[in-house]
């Protein structure tokens, strides 16, 4: 398999905190970058949690909702009063069922 060359910046200390514990792994700098890259296309995901800025994550959230959506159609009062009264009717419906189910089970 051909192989290419990749050139990644990091800061000094951290390179080598990183390069110390890979040595305790008994792994190189360069084996454990790819087992983190496999590992990230294998699952075509990041193996780990990234988050964002609380603030920024909010401020992005705030302009979906009031961004234009085209493709959702505009709903009438009464139409948005009768999605609230099936939804409100679904959940009673739904308690109940898990009232019985827990009556059955004492």
């Amino acid at each position: 398999m051909a192989q290419t060359a990749m050139t990644v910046r990091v800061d000094n200390n951290i390179k080598m905190q990183f390069d110390s514990l890979c040595e305790q792994f008994g792994m190189s700098a360069n084996a454990a970058i790819n087992v983190f890259i496999n590992a990230v296309v294998r699952t075509r995901s990041i193996p780990f949690t990234v988050r964002a800025d609380e603030d920024y994550v909010r401020q992005r959230a705030l302009e979906a909702f009031h961004a234009p959506h085209p493709e959702t159609p505009e709903l009438t009062l009464e139409e948005i009063n009768a999605e609230i009264q099936r939804t409100r009717q679904e959940r009673r419906e739904h308690l109940e069922r898990e009232q019985q189910e827990q009556v059955k089970r004492a």
